[in-house]
């Protein structure tokens, strides 16, 4: 099977998929085939151990966060690094989600989970809690939108946003994607990266426009995955995507299974090294874990079209 749908594209669409500063684009900025899926690192994920940042270290205050619902600050290790520190109640699934899907092909930041650290501010040692670290070794090129990208009409942008709904991230919409520049000798893949950041409203309940839950296990197991499939459309039971209700519309079983069938080649080690990292306890860890199990088995059982 091809990864690309033939479907008829009007020419305003070609001509907005292919013009991105007049750049050719290949998928590889997006998604590449995760032939080592098996073996990657699900504790330490794309950054691997060599960049973890310390619980020890001391983490000098840059600035505070202005912007979005979740506090946090950027701050500098002694080696030089800098950090945006997400605090609240985003920073684990953050993490534990931007794990799987690094997992599954989909380029992702450099994100870790500290369950502590130690702030200096103005002189002063101020300890902290729990917190998501996302390594600045990137430049922010801008964000892309989910209606106008190089990759319209791919199974590889339907299957990122199955994806979402699977997690249950109900804060999809295009100011939570950018288009980074990656920075360094060590950089996996292309120069430039389509990335989907800011995970952290999943493993919940989805909802909108109140807003849904989030590292809730309850909610993330009571929520429906599919409703039905019509017309060869799945019909989700998900609540999210407020800005996006064009892709809801959109997604094929085909889709879906595809999907499915790469979180399904996971081994039980990577989906608990994932919320291991992620500061999830076992218990906690294994909710999530046996719900998505269940979603990918209602995935792969659809039929192709």
């Amino acid at each position: 099977m091809t990864l690309f749908r033939r479907i008829a594209v009007p020419l305003s669409l070609i001509a907005l998929s292919c013009s991105v500063k007049e750049r050719p684009i290949r998928m590889a900025q997006l998604w590449e085939p995760p032939n080592d899926l098996e073996q990657r690192d699900l504790f330490h994920g794309v950054g691997g151990s060599k960049n973890a940042p310390d619980p020890n270290e001391l983490y000098e205050f840059k600035e505070q966060k202005a912007v979005g619902t979740q506090p946090g600050y950027d701050v500098k290790d002694s080696k030089g690094r800098e950090w945006s520190v997400k605090l609240g109640d985003e920073a684990r699934p953050e993490v534990a989600v931007s794990r799987l899907l690094w997992a599954i092909g989909y380029h992702q930041p450099s994100v870790y989970y500290l369950p502590r650290w130690t702030l200096v501010r103005d002189g002063k040692r101020i300890s902290q809690p729990g917190g998501r670290f996302r390594l600045d070794n990137t430049k922010n090129l801008g964000e892309w939108s989910w209606r106008k990208n190089p990759f319209l009409h791919t199974r590889q942008l339907a299957g990122l946003f199955v994806y979402q709904v699977m997690v249950n991230n109900w804060d999809v919409k295009s100011q939570q994607n950018a288009l980074y520049r990656m920075k360094g000798d060590d950089a996996r893949g292309p120069r430039e990266q389509y990335m989907v950041k800011d995970l952290g409203a999943s493993l919940g309940r989805s909802a909108w426009p109140v807003g849904g839950s989030k590292a809730d296990p309850k909610g993330f197991e009571d929520e429906p995955f599919i409703e039905s499939v019509e017309g060869n459309r799945v019909r989700f039971a998900y609540q999210g995507a407020w800005l996006e209700p064009q892709l809801l519309r959109s997604i094929t079983p085909a889709d879906v299974r595809w999907t499915a069938a790469l979180l399904s080649r996971l081994t039980p080690k990577q989906w608990s090294d994932a919320f291991r990292g992620a500061g999830f306890g076992e218990a906690e860890a294994n909710r999530y874990i046996a719900r998505l199990k269940d979603k990918i088995a209602e995935g792969l059982s659809l039929s192709w079209y």
